[in-house]
């Protein structure tokens, strides 16, 4: 057989995607899986976001789209970023991916060279250092610990950049701690970064709709705006509005960078789904009550996790500030063995061990660069959450 490509090497199927073929193949076995693996809300797409689209393909909306994103979605997206974020981008400052994922790698690949740096804090989604690594650079890590909420210290950032430093990614709220940052912490970072010109920004905020805490959720572009030139704003339709499977996520910043990151899409995957793209922009036209609605079941989920987790001995849980997970602690169950004989040296272990000893599936935090942690996403139904829970309890009471 001819041989794989090198770069090959320097990444693996990321955990959450291999702990979920995990539970699917239990699932289709037959087993009663509960499945916390996946940030993919429950709830469905809105009506009139699938009306548009069928109106689309039925308009003849089905030959290739620009590169950058139709004019009817750039311009929603306009006129999403002035309305929610206080941003006033011009329509060639934005551009529209197969996913807010693929808008992430298009920066990467269109700035990143070998050798460079990605300062990522951690906890993180673990595709930010696996893109770094795939594209030859090297991930650096700043540890954001529980006790100050998750949230990146600028002192800590500041200690991480040095003159091979590319990019800072922010994530707020995080994936998968759900913590969010004020607009005086945001501006702190700011301060960190007005000292290293060479650094581009990632705001991946991907979350900001999902906010439960008493100061609302700002964008770091517009916390920041002496950085105007090196920011680039991550956001889409997947969580916000339940379109996860309809791939449209979108981008904005300077307009160099984002050419040259329509450039690198144009030669992956060109433009993006004609009547995705039409529904997203319905969805982000349309009405907006329901993301409130939602947003408030989340926290309803949120509270009752976190209650829950919080009452068995041996886990504490942080009650987050934002998005649909919790990064409960599993240091007090570590050293011990299951009932079905495994010992729980790590949290992979207790991941894995729940799994197969009562098809309970969620992520190790090591995935997520910081350990002993597990991620539990609660964007499921409540019953499946309380029962969940019930297991994991049960599980760790069976602990020896």
């Amino acid at each position: 057989m001819p041989a794989f490509s090198r770069r090959l090497g320097r990444v693996q199927v990321a955990a959450t995607v291999a702990m979920t073929m995990r539970v699917r193949a239990l699932r289709e076995a037959g087993h009663h899986v509960v499945m916390m693996t996946i940030g993919e809300p429950d709830f469905p797409t809105p009506p009139h976001a699938i009306a548009a689209a069928h109106a689309a393909a039925l308009a003849g909306e089905t030959k290739y789209p620009p590169q950058d994103g139709t004019r009817r979605l750039k311009e929603a997206v306009q006129r999403k970023f002035a309305r929610e974020n206080g941003l006033d981008v011009g329509l060639d400052q934005i551009m529209v991916g197969n996913g807010g994922k693929q808008v992430i790698f298009d920066a990467l690949m269109a700035t990143v060279d070998e050798g460079d740096e990605v300062v990522v804090p951690a906890p993180y989604w673990g595709a930010y250092p696996l893109m770094a690594r795939l594209l030859g650079a090297e991930p650096v890590k700043v540890n954001c610990y529980q006790n100050n909420g998750f949230k990146p210290r600028p002192e800590d950032i500041a200690a991480a950049i040095t003159a091979r430093t590319k990019w800072l990614v922010l994530n707020l709220p995080n994936n998968p701690t759900g913590a969010a940052c004020t607009a005086d912490e945001l501006r702190a970072i700011a301060a960190v970064l007005e000292r290293h010109p060479q650094v581009w920004v990632m705001a991946d905020e991907m979350y900001e709709h999902l906010s439960y805490g008493e100061t609302p959720v700002v964008s770091f572009a517009r916390a920041a705006p002496a950085l105007a030139d090196r920011v680039l704003t991550v956001c889409g339709v997947s969580k916000t509005y339940a379109m996860t499977g309809w791939r449209i996520g979108f981008g904005a910043g300077p307009r160099e960078l984002i050419r040259a990151m329509v450039n690198m899409q144009g030669q992956a995957t060109a433009g993006v789904s004609s009547v995705g793209q039409a529904a997203a922009a319905a969805a982000l036209d349309g009405p907006q009550e329901l993301v409130a609605e939602r947003a408030a079941s989340y926290r309803r989920r949120r509270d009752i996790v976190v209650d829950a987790l919080n009452a068995i001995p041996g886990l504490s849980c942080h009650r987050p500030d934002g998005a649909f997970y919790v990064f409960p602690s599993v240091a007090g169950c570590l050293g011990r063995t299951s009932a079905g004989g495994r010992r729980i040296e790590t949290d992979q272990d207790f991941a894995e061990a729940l799994l197969e000893e009562q098809h309970v599936g969620l992520v190790g935090g090591a995935a997520f660069g910081m350990s002993p942690y597990v991620r539990l996403s609660y964007a499921t139904d409540e019953a499946s959450l309380v029962e969940g829970c019930r297991r994991i309890g049960e599980f760790v009471a069976r602990l020896s």
